[in-house]
C-alpha cells in the first residue's frame, strides 16, 4: 500500500477545510500549495498575515491568489490557535492543522472546556507508515501523546486506531499490543494489559477489529518469526496496528521507521471532534500532505 493512494481517496471525498494555527512557516506553506495542487481541501490560514504572504511572495507568488485559500490575521499564535479551533468547532472547517505553534498551545485550545474539541475520548497519535516490502500500511499507535496508557486509555487508543484504519480502507484491523515477550509474565505490565485487551476483545468490549496479545514485534509484522516461535494467531505476522506500551517505545519505533526504514508516513492526533494535523518541524512538506490527506479521510468517514 502506498500512501499517494490517500491523497487519491482524499480527494474523491466532498471537499473539506483545513483551519491551520500560526501559518507563517515555510513548511507549511509548502504542504499547504501541494496539497492545493492535489485539490486536497480549502484552507483558512490563521496567523501574521504579513509574514504569511513574505512567504508565499518569496517561494510560491500566486498562491495567495487561490480562490481555495484564506488569510485571517491574528496577533499572536496563541490567538491563531484558539480561532482555529473555534473555526472547526463552529463546523467552518473539519480539520486542524498545526503551525508554527508550540504543541502545549494548540493543545491548550482543543482541551478548552468553552471553545475545544473534546469527546470525552483520549486524544491519541495514530502514524500511519508506508514500508518498503510491506504490502500493507503498518499503523503504529501512540508514539507522542500518551505517556504510560493505563487499560483503559490503550482500549481507548485501539478504539481511535481502528477509527483511523476503517476510514483508509481496512475493513477489520488487526491489533497487536506490543510487549518484549508473546507470553503474559505476571512481572510485566505490557503482557497483562495486552492480555485483558484481548479479553476485551473477544467479549465484544473493544470493537469493529481483532486483537490479540501480548505479541512481540518480529512476531507481530513477519509470518515467519511468528511460525518459528509457533504462534497460532489471526494476528500474528500480519498486524495492521502496533499499540505500543508505552510514548518511549512508540517514539523509538517511529523514528526508527522514518530514519533506518526511510519508511513514508503521515499522523493525525485522534479522539477529538475533528481530526488534527499535528506535525513537527521536523516533518517534511511531503509528510504533512500525508498527514493532510490521512486526516482527510478520516474527516469524511
Amino acid at each position: 500500500m502506498k500512501l499517494d493512494s490517500l491523497i487519491k481517496r482524499a480527494t474523491q471525498y466532498e471537499e473539506k477545510t483545513v483551519a491551520v494555527a500560526a501559518a507563517e512557516d515555510h513548511e507549511v506553506i509548502e504542504a499547504v500549495a501541494e496539497a492545493l495542487n492535489h485539490n486536497l481541501a480549502k484552507f483558512i490560514l490563521f496567523g501574521d498575515k504579513e509574514k504569511i504572504l513574505q512567504i508565499m511572495d518569496e517561494h510560491h507568488g500566486d498562491l495567495a491568489k487561490n480562490e481555495k485559500l484564506q488569510i485571517i490575521h491574528t496577533p499572536s499564535s496563541a490567538a491563531a490557535a484558539e480561532h482555529a479551533v473555534k473555526a472547526v468547532k463552529l463546523n467552518e472547517a473539519n480539520v486542524l492543522m498545526k503551525g508554527n505553534v508550540p504543541t502545549a498551545t494548540i493543545l491548550k485550545a482543543v482541551l478548552n472546556k468553552e471553545y475545544g474539541l473534546r469527546t470525552g475520548s483520549v486524544l491519541s497519535h495514530v502514524a500511519v507508515f508506508e514500508v518498503e516490502g510491506f504490502d500493507r500500511f503498518t499503523i503504529l499507535t501512540d508514539a507522542a501523546m500518551n505517556i504510560a496508557p493505563d487499560l483503559t486509555q490503550k482500549a481507548q487508543i485501539i478504539n481511535n486506531a481502528v477509527g483511523i484504519a476503517k476510514s483508509i480502507g481496512v475493513e477489520t484491523p488487526l491489533v497487536a499490543p506490543i510487549a518484549a515477550v508473546e507470553v503474559v509474565n505476571p512481572a510485566m505490565q505490557a503482557t497483562l494489559d495486552a492480555a485483558a485487551l484481548t479479553a476485551m476483545n473477544k467479549r465484544g468490549q473493544i470493537k469493529d477489529c481483532i486483537v490479540d496479545g501480548p505479541l512481540a514485534l518480529d512476531n507481530a509484522i513477519s509470518l515467519a518469526a511468528a511460525e518459528h516461535k509457533g504462534i497460532k494467531s489471526e494476528v500474528a505476522g500480519q498486524a495492521d496496528i502496533l499499540l505500543v506500551p508505552t510514548i518511549e517505545v512508540g517514539n523509538a519505533l517511529y523514528k526508527s521507521l522514518v530514519y533506518f526504514a526511510k519508511a513514508k508516513v503521515g499522523a493525525v492526533i485522534a479522539g477529538a471532534k475533528a481530526p488534527i494535523v499535528l506535525t513537527s518541524r521536523a516533518d517534511s512538506a511531503e509528510s504533512k500532505v500525508y498527514s493532510l490527506a490521512l486526516a482527510i479521510c478520516s474527516a469524511s468517514k
